[in-house]
């Protein structure tokens, strides 16, 4: 049986998951958004950055995220930044599909990732995704506006939000242009740590 899509972000306080420019990345405001996961045991462990690193639910929940992933899906902004960005070693350890207008042969990267370039829209990505996936879960991994197109083509079954106690005052809002008035939630879970609120919800058609 075919697992779930699912989306999980980091999100500001006042609604944000990143700054408006991608030059931004990495610079202070979206550290500080991100600042609770770069001490994780996992998340270190996953980047190669060396042993140790903190436990608990935090660390659990980055886990149990990558472990439940079989294929990612990402549109092009979000590769293009990455692309400069990760470790030759790609985070991801899975197919990475990526939607693009660009035609372009896979790109392998060692440790299990291989990036796909999908240039026939975001269902055709995502049927690629499953057949990948196998019966593990789909990721939407961002950025914000291909996790916005799959949330209004009612594709998105789940999602999780790491509430962090950071404000943007502008940048790349997670749900704006959402088809209100098609998506409902379902509340699945809460639950707080000492650094960010983990929010959990199911979507239906309305």
């Amino acid at each position: 049986m075919a697992g779930k899509v699912f989306f999980s972000v980091s999100m500001s306080l006042d609604g944000f998951i990143a700054p408006e420019s991608p030059e931004d990345l990495m610079k202070r405001q979206w550290m500080e958004l991100q600042q609770w996961i770069f001490p994780l045991r996992f998340f270190r462990e996953n980047l190669k950055l060396g042993e140790g690193g903190k436990e608990g639910r935090d660390d659990d929940i980055v886990r149990e995220t990558f472990e439940r992933t079989g294929a990612n899906v990402m549109g092009k902004r979000m590769f293009d930044a990455g692309e400069q960005m990760w470790p030759q070693e790609a985070p991801f350890h899975t197919p990475v599909f990526v939607v693009t207008h660009e035609k372009r042969d896979p790109w392998e990267r060692p440790g299990g990732t291989t990036f796909h370039f999908v240039n026939d829209g975001i269902k055709s990505a995502l049927d690629q995704a499953r057949q990948a996936a196998g019966d593990r879960d789909v990721r939407i991994a961002g950025g914000g506006a291909t996790i916005l197109e799959y949330m209004n083509a009612g594709l998105i079954d789940e999602f999780s939000i790491a509430l962090s106690p950071v404000l943007f005052g502008s940048g790349v809002r997670l749900f704006e242009g959402v088809d209100a008035g098609r998506v409902a939630l379902e509340p699945v879970r809460a639950e707080p740590s000492p650094r960010v609120t983990h929010l959990t919800y199911t979507v239906r058609e309305r």
